[in-house]
């Protein structure tokens, strides 16, 4: 007989240590949280201990459907690991940094940048559209008339 192979899929796993974003109507809407505990299919206790004061999750039990699951993992977090535990394993595994790296959390924040334009300011960056549109089409047009 041949020799099997079994991989695990890359798909993104509820398990303890997975870093979640919390949405919806849920009171801590935004803000980072890792699994400690999964208490069943539909709930998992989660705690967010960012250094950033704006992404920290108290400990609380949150259900699955108002989370989003993201690619960063807290390394071999035991289950159940209360504060300072989280942080230490937090902390080691840098997951801020990952984090304020991601292009979801470029995403969000251009988003919340945008949301809190002024009028005056969505003409400015309008104008500045405008701009580079002209200019990207003044190159294309001497591109092609040397072509």
């Amino acid at each position: 007989m041949g020799e099997a192979l079994i991989e695990g899929s890359n798909w993104r796993l509820v398990e303890v240590g997975r870093v979640v974003v919390i949405k919806g109507d849920h009171p801590a809407n935004g803000k980072l949280a890792a699994i400690v505990e999964i208490i069943d299919h539909k709930r998992v206790l989660v705690e967010g201990v960012s250094s950033n004061p704006d992404l920290v999750v108290p400990r609380q039990s949150v259900p699955l459907q108002k989370c989003l699951l993201s690619n960063l993992v807290v390394e071999k977090l035991p289950r159940g690991a209360r504060q300072g535990t989280l942080r230490k394993f937090w902390e080691k595994s840098e997951i801020d940094s990952k984090w304020t790296q991601s292009n979801w959390a470029k995403k969000r924040d251009q988003q919340q940048r945008r949301k809190n334009l002024t009028d005056f300011d969505r003409f400015k960056v309008m104008r500045l559209k405008k701009q580079r549109r002209f200019e990207e089409r003044k190159a294309l047009a001497k591109v092609k008339a040397s072509a």
